[in-house]
């Protein structure tokens, strides 16, 4: 290490006290004092300092819950160093500078290529892994401004396109990802991940999507999640087989039994490796089997300790602590005679997502409690109000789910004409606890057997402190 580096290491490490204020594992103040001090093209004499090397994770969805998981798999065979939460080049310099391990782990979420420098991260850093989650129009906006898409998917493709050593791995079902791997497979290693099985599947109207190879619509065989599927094009491009998969599932509102197999190739050691598993997990929602996929196909390429794979897979999921999931996920609760999903949903994935998980479970009429968006969120509420219309409800209560009960009753009078028994509750944003009580009696005292409630909300201590009175009572 050059003494210029030495000392900025030295004097950032001071800052570690201070860094632990900070949110997450990311705790940027020490990356920031060493890249004032020494620069940023420094960080590379860091990132040597790893006998493996660093793994990076990306993508629209997914990031954190695949770093924690991929953490907590690896962390069982080798010593690692990490950052999650804090998506800057100082988090990830201040994991390096103030942990000690052989391998880096770090989430970095991309929106544009000016505040994510993805090119810069990826020549300073020198990952020997960048693990794709999916790619989707969702956080396209930065700063208050739509970030067009294709500048959005070229930001997430640059943080591997330098890579000429290493294995990207990548959700084979999304298209958008498998073809970065595509473009990749002549100079790195490629892992992919994605479902072959027959029990999930997409069932709200196919979107169009274009081939990222000639830009021609896709042909879809079958969909999993709204773009994630089975899929080919004219122009030869086509889904990938996956090197790791789940290849059998059971759901009930309790839990959810997984079969994964995996044939593939591993890092440290320079061989394939197969391994098979059956877990039983909580239900915690379909985008985490995908989460679950991507989290597993990186511990089996990176893992030093292949004879573990097996077993440490089968610990850490069977024994699964939902606590590092965010609060407020989508769950299905038992209460008395009734069946009550409910959770945030707050964009038309994640109310999708929730549909999908409900619609296993109904067996009879449904109702539909809906929190919607708010003022200049129409985008949210056209995607939300085809979930509406997908589930087919018997019933519709339309409650606000953000600050404008104005906004709230003109997306009502929407689904009014659609549902004309639709019924309104206007529920002040400011009085929360009131609206939380509404809503869990609307819940418990309606008359249908199954009941969804989802939407917008106050973050997720509103779905959290409803979900708790309906587990208490």
């Amino acid at each position: 290490m050059s003494i210029k580096v030495s000392i900025a290491k030295s004097l950032a490490k001071i800052g570690g006290p201070i860094s632990k204020l900070g949110s997450g594992s990311g705790k940027s103040f020490a990356g920031i004092v060493f890249t004032k001090i020494a620069g940023i093209d420094a960080i590379s004499e860091l990132s040597h300092d790893l006998g493996i090397g660093s793994v990076i994770l990306t993508g629209t969805n997914g990031k954190t819950t695949t770093t924690t998981l991929l953490i907590k798999l690896l962390s069982n065979d080798v010593p690692i160093r990490s950052s999650f939460e804090s998506n800057t080049i100082n988090a990830i310099a201040s994991a390096l500078i103030q942990q000690k391990g052989d391998i880096g782990v770090f989430e970095y979420g991309i929106r544009n290529k000016k505040y994510g420098i993805p090119d810069t991260v990826q020549r300073v850093v020198d990952p020997v892994g960048v693990v794709y989650t999916t790619i989707s129009p969702e956080h396209a906006q930065v700063a208050g401004v739509k970030n067009p898409f294709n500048e959005y998917y070229e930001a997430k493709e640059l943080l591997s396109k330098g890579m000429n050593n290493g294995v990207i791995i990548t959700n084979c079902d999304d298209p958008r990802t498998a073809f970065l791997g595509y473009k990749k497979r002549d100079d790195v290693k490629i892992n992919y991940y994605g479902l072959e099985v027959d029990d999930i599947h997409d069932f709200f109207d196919a979107d169009v999507i274009e081939c990222p190879n000639c830009g021609k619509e896709l042909t879809y065989e079958k969909r999993f999640l709204n773009h994630r599927g089975i899929y080919s094009c004219k122009c030869g491009f086509k889904r990938p087989e996956a090197d790791v998969k789940l290849t059998h599932v059971e759901f009930t509102n309790e839990k959810w039994m997984l079969t994964i197999e995996g044939d593939l190739f591993n890092y440290p050691t320079n061989k394939n490796v197969s391994f098979k598993v059956d877990l039983t997990v909580p239900p915690f929602g379909f985008h985490n089997i995908y989460n679950t996929l991507a989290s597993i196909t990186a511990y089996a390429t990176f893992t030093p300790k292949t004879s573990n794979i097996e077993s440490t897979i089968k610990t850490v999921f069977n024994n699964l602590d939902m606590s590092f999931i965010p609060p407020g996920r989508f769950e299905v609760v038992k209460h008395e005679n009734k069946l009550i999903g409910l959770g945030q949903g707050d964009n038309g994935d994640a109310a999708k997502i929730n549909a999908l998980f409900m619609d296993q479970f109904i067996e009879g009429p449904l109702e539909f409690i809906y929190t919607t968006p708010d003022v200049d969120e129409e985008e949210i509420f056209d995607d939300h109000f085809e979930v509406i219309k997908a589930l087919k409800p018997s019933h519709v209560i339309v409650v606000p789910g953000r600050k404008s009960i104005e906004k709230a009753e003109e997306y009502y009078n929407i689904i009014k004409k659609e549902y004309p028994d639709a019924e309104f509750y206007p529920l002040s944003y400011e009085e929360m606890t009131k609206r939380i009580n509404k809503l869990y009696e609307l819940a418990i005292e309606s008359e249908y057997d199954y009941v969804i409630m989802t939407g917008c909300g106050e973050e997720q201590a509103m779905w959290e402190n409803i979900k708790q009175k309906l587990i208490k009572r």
